[in-house]
């Protein structure tokens, strides 16, 4: 194929354009903020299955506390009616029993409050804990949505790139030779689509040409057609070609 020098010049600024469309595609697609917001929502989910059972324990000492105040009140009202029956007892035997069971009592009683104190002191413990785990939670969700919003804004800055790239590429396009734009469009499809050649090097694939190939091109009219034997982009040659 044949095209003016000016005109293959044009499928540089095409290029150009297309590589700005893809990294607008792909940032639009996959903003760099994305893998971040997704380890934060799989670490949020593994925190708060961690936050259930903390505060089932802490519910479930609550509830034992609860149990053993409760028993320290039927002991309290037992020892209370056990210490009136007793002042009023004229049986020497009646009042023996009493003082035992008053005995007793104070043994449960004695009994419980350790446990109670031992309860509160790990229901302090768990409630602290909770603590603990929702202001990490709240922290992920703090810079998960921020991320979030600034993924967002990266979205619409990318997309409104993207748009105004095609619309350049649109008017460039415009003014390439139908059956070149088909060649350029085609090997585009498959890479890049063109590529100078600046001292010696495929500027679309970053190889340097061999002796030989360079001496292919060399042979070449200016307004042939060429493309690079490494990776098929046409080959825009200027001054500075190495030629």
């Amino acid at each position: 194929m044949k095209s003016r020098p000016a005109d293959q010049q044009l499928l540089l600024e095409l290029a150009s354009l297309d590589g700005v469309i893809s990294a607008a595609e792909r940032a639009r697609r996959s903003p760099e903020q994305a893998r971040r917001v997704q380890e934060l929502l799989a670490r949020r989910q593994s925190m708060s299955a961690e936050l259930t059972t903390l505060l089932g324990q802490r519910d479930d000492i609550t509830a034992e506390l609860a149990r053993v105040e409760s028993d320290v009140a039927v002991v309290d009202a037992r020892a209370a009616r056990d210490t009136e029956r007793l002042a009023s007892s004229a049986n020497a035997k009646e009042a023996q029993s009493l003082e035992h069971e008053l005995a007793s009592l104070a043994k449960r009683k004695s009994d419980l409050e350790d446990a109670e104190i031992e309860l509160m002191e790990r229901l302090e413990t768990a409630q602290s804990a909770v603590a603990v785990q929702e202001e990490a939670i709240s922290a992920v969700n703090e810079e998960g949505a921020r991320l979030s919003a600034a993924a967002k804004e990266a979205v619409t800055a990318a997309t409104a790139r993207a748009e105004a790239a095609s619309r350049d590429r649109a008017v460039v396009a415009a003014r390439v030779p139908a059956d070149l734009l088909a060649m350029y469009d085609r090997l585009a499809a498959r890479g890049v689509g063109a590529g100078l050649l600046h001292r010696k090097t495929c500027e679309a694939c970053r190889m340097v040409l061999s002796g030989t190939d360079l001496q292919t091109i060399r042979q070449a009219s200016s307004d042939d057609v060429v493309t690079c034997p490494e990776c098929g982009a046409i080959l825009v040659r200027t001054d500075e070609s190495g030629l």
